[in-house]
């Protein structure tokens, strides 16, 4: 059984996780309402991907006999400024949840739950390319701030919104959905 106060703090950032899926929807949806498809769909994928994170989690705790509890979140911000609003607040909720991910890596470590701090790893890395990811975005969006078809340009040549397997992240509850 992990520790408690690993799992306490693992049930809340899969309440994040959800909230950060949430906030990509959002996203989503107002570039869709603007017609910049690229920008929707990147984010699309985004809201997939964190609700996934949030699955994985799950799967960990009940793998490992622990108590899961699917939280609520708040109603994510739905109205954004110019094409780079809604890029910068990704970055910066980016940010937040990579300083809790390794908030949890410390506890698991502290507590020396080696289980947990070892399923804290991918979730490290991943945060890592996140931010990076979108730091990348925020710097394009910028840049074209008044011509947002040149930020989907960007998105198609560099392939920025590509989904690459990674073999080696945590199984998510109910399987590949």
């Amino acid at each position: 059984m992990p520790a408690t106060r690993f799992v306490d703090r693992l049930n809340e950032q899969i309440a994040y996780e959800f909230a950060a899926s949430q906030q990509y929807i959002a996203v989503a949806v107002h570039y869709d309402a603007q017609s910049l498809p690229r920008l929707a769909s990147l984010f699309y994928k985004q809201a997939v991907e964190e609700r996934n994170h949030a699955l994985m989690m799950v799967k960990y705790l009940l793998d490992r006999d622990a108590a899961v509890k699917i939280p609520g979140v708040d109603e994510p911000r739905n109205d954004f400024g110019d094409v780079t609003e809604a890029i910068a607040l990704s970055l910066e909720q980016e940010k937040r949840v990579g300083d809790a991910i390794e908030a949890l890596a410390q506890t698991a470590r502290d507590e020396k739950d080696y289980y947990s701090e070892q399923f804290m790893f991918w979730f490290l890395k991943e945060q890592v390319e996140e931010v990076a990811k979108m730091s990348t975005l925020l710097q394009v969006a910028e840049r074209e701030r008044n011509n947002p078809s040149r930020i989907e340009d960007f998105i198609v040549r560099e392939a920025f919104d590509a989904d690459a397997a990674d073999q080696s992240a945590p199984e998510a509850a109910g399987g590949a959905l």
